[in-house]
Formats: C-alpha cells, structure tokens, sequence
C-alpha cells in the first residue's frame, strides 16, 4: 500500500516520537509513506478564528498536490486533518483524506498486525482516549459514530492491549485552554485521569499529539499542586503498535514523554527491566 504522507508541524517537532513510531509501523507493516513534497501549514491553530477564506485556503493549498500523487492521504494530526477534510469540498477535492485509527482498522491492515505481532501486550489494560478533532463534525469528517469511535480500540485488541469501554472516549481535555484557562484545562483532565483509573485502566492510549502533550505534561505539576498522585502512561497507538511487532526504538520513543511510561510497560513484562 502506498500513501502520501501529511505530517503537519507538530509531527516534525513536540511530537517526533508520534511521527517516528507512525513511519516504523507502517514500514513494518509493508506501508509505503510518501511524504507531500513542499507540504506548508494547514492553518489548525489559527486560520478559522482569524478568516474563513483563509482557513480553507491554507489546507486547501496541499490538495493539488496531493491529488497529482495519485494516493490516498494519511495526515496523522486529528487537527490536520479536520481542516484538510473541511477543505475538499469548498475546492472540490476528492483525494481521500484519512486519520490514522481509520487506517490501522482497515481489516486488511489488522490482519497484518495480528500475523505480524510478536509481543505479548495482554498485560496492559488501557482506555482509548480520541478527543475532539477527528470525528467533529461528523458530517464533514465522514465519522460513522463520533460519539463512540471504535478504530483505535480495534487496533488495540489487534496489538493484544486488553481494552476497556469507558464513556469518555470524546470528551474534550482542554488542550486550548492550557494557557488561557489552565483551571478548565485542570477540572477537564482531572476528570480524565479519574474515569480512566475508575475503568481500571493502567495507561491512557491515543492518536492525537495535542491531546498526548495536555495529558502528558501537567501530572507532575498537579501533584504537586493539588495533593493527587497521578502516574499515568499516555501511550500512542502507534507506540503501542511498534511494541506489539516488536520494533527496536520504543525506548527511544518513550524518552520524550514527560509521564514515564518504562517502568509500567516492565511491570507489564513488555520491556525488559534494565
């Protein structure tokens, strides 16, 4: 399978460790990615609060490219994605644009994962956590049920992650409140972390970089602040992916999480103690 390849900025800096273990996995998988030549800005953190037109025209700009490529389109960022689906139909693109949960629940790309699996992950008992972006609006995303995504918990299950249904699978963390309003952000990704261990998860597994830094990065901090003892891994998909094909480089991802997730994957007898 060929795929043209959208990282987005964020990809390419705060979340190396998202796009490194997304370019691992799917090479492992027999996935060839095609980075977009000359790929610029969709506008996501921007452009729709400041300009309509421009937040059409900034992702909009990728699609001719894309489209003279000849593949289908994976952009991983559930933000770039948003705009770059919002984009097509104003400028009548009709590449198809897809997320990563969408691909790695392709029956044929499960098949792949459970014939290549090589770890035993039933160890984890995690939640799936998919926030906002990439299944609202449904309508324009084309999401089947943006009220219970079920991908990314098929992908899991394929890695061998014991899943858990919970009912926060959607619910906003906050992400674009951490600076503006970090008491809502709090209240938000307290409530997460609450539900997650009431559900009897052990980590919290997602698809969204935004989503991972705004878990990740504050259980330290509130802590210290608010007396709570949170300690809880935020583990990519596709981190959870590499481990379960056994991949060389998940310690190297893991590096660049805040939340050290090492010493849960040894308990779990994923990683080797060192």
């Amino acid at each position: 399978m060929d795929l043209t390849y959208y990282p987005g900025c964020s990809l390419e800096a705060t979340a190396r460790d998202y796009d490194e273990s997304i370019r691992a996995v799917c090479e492992a998988l027999g996935i060839r990615l095609h980075e977009l030549i000359d790929w610029t800005c969709c506008g996501a953190t921007s452009a729709h609060v400041t300009s309509d037109r421009l937040s059409v025209l900034l992702p909009a700009s990728n699609l001719p490219a894309a489209e003279k490529a000849g593949y289908d389109v994976l952009a991983p960022c559930p933000l770039c994605f948003n705009r770059l689906k919002r984009a097509q139909k104003p400028v009548g693109s009709n590449v198809l644009v897809t997320d990563l949960n969408s691909l790695l629940s392709r029956n044929e790309v499960l098949a792949s994962i459970k014939s290549a699996k090589k770890a035993d992950l039933s160890g984890i008992k995690a939640v799936c956590y998919y926030g906002c972006m990439a299944n609202r609006p449904p309508k324009a995303l084309e999401s089947g049920d943006c009220e219970n995504p079920v991908g990314m918990d098929r992908v899991a299950e394929a890695c061998g992650v014991t899943v858990i249904d919970w009912s926060y699978k959607t619910d906003c963390c906050g992400a674009s409140f951490a600076v503006s309003r970090p008491d809502i952000m709090t209240t938000l990704v307290r409530k997460l972390y609450d539900r997650a261990l009431e559900a009897g998860a052990g980590c919290i597994l997602v698809s969204c970089q935004m989503c991972q830094a705004n878990l990740d990065m504050y259980q330290d901090r509130m802590n210290r602040d608010l007396g709570t003892c949170y300690d809880i891994p935020i583990i990519y998909i596709s981190e959870i992916a590499g481990m379960a094909l056994g991949l060389e480089k998940p310690e190297g991802w893991f590096k660049r999480h805040l939340t050290d997730p090492m010493n849960f994957l040894r308990s779990k007898g994923v990683i080797k103690a060192a």
